[in-house]
């Protein structure tokens, strides 16, 4: 059995280096969600070294911020699930009062219908700021 984020990239690559690639999921519902996913197959944060881990925290509290810098959401969520998917990833989701789950989890029970666009233009600088904060790593 294979693994989806071994075999596909998980979205739009944003930045990539030898470790990790940020992705921009094609969500409507959530337009600017990205995903930090290790590029090789890891399953567990305890399962990196621990200068890794840090590399990878760090790279979604990068992402986090250009998200709120950028798209200015009320709420950002953070989720490293891997349930369905075992293979180490953080999940960076914009989230906002009016957004189809509020106040509840994204993968859980929709409160309302989704209104929420964002313009390519927004996104475009969105990935701009995500790779301009990673150039460093």
């Amino acid at each position: 059995m294979g693994c989806e984020l071994c075999e596909h990239e998980g979205g739009a690559v944003i930045y990539r280096n030898n470790f990790l690639r940020v992705v921009l999921v094609d969500d409507p519902d959530y337009p600017g969600f990205c995903r930090v996913i290790c590029n090789s197959h890891v399953v567990e944060m305890t399962d990196l070294p621990i200068a890794q881990r840090s590399t990878l925290m760090m790279t979604v509290c990068k992402v986090e911020q250009a998200l709120r810098d950028v798209l200015q959401p009320d709420k950002i969520n953070l989720a490293s699930l891997g349930n369905m998917t075992p293979h180490l990833h953080w999940h960076v989701i914009p989230r906002y009062r009016d957004d189809k789950h509020f106040p509840q989890p994204v993968w859980g029970t929709p409160q309302r219908e989704a209104t929420r666009q964002v313009p390519i233009d927004k996104l475009l600088k969105l990935s701009l700021t995500i790779r301009a904060s990673l150039e460093s790593l």
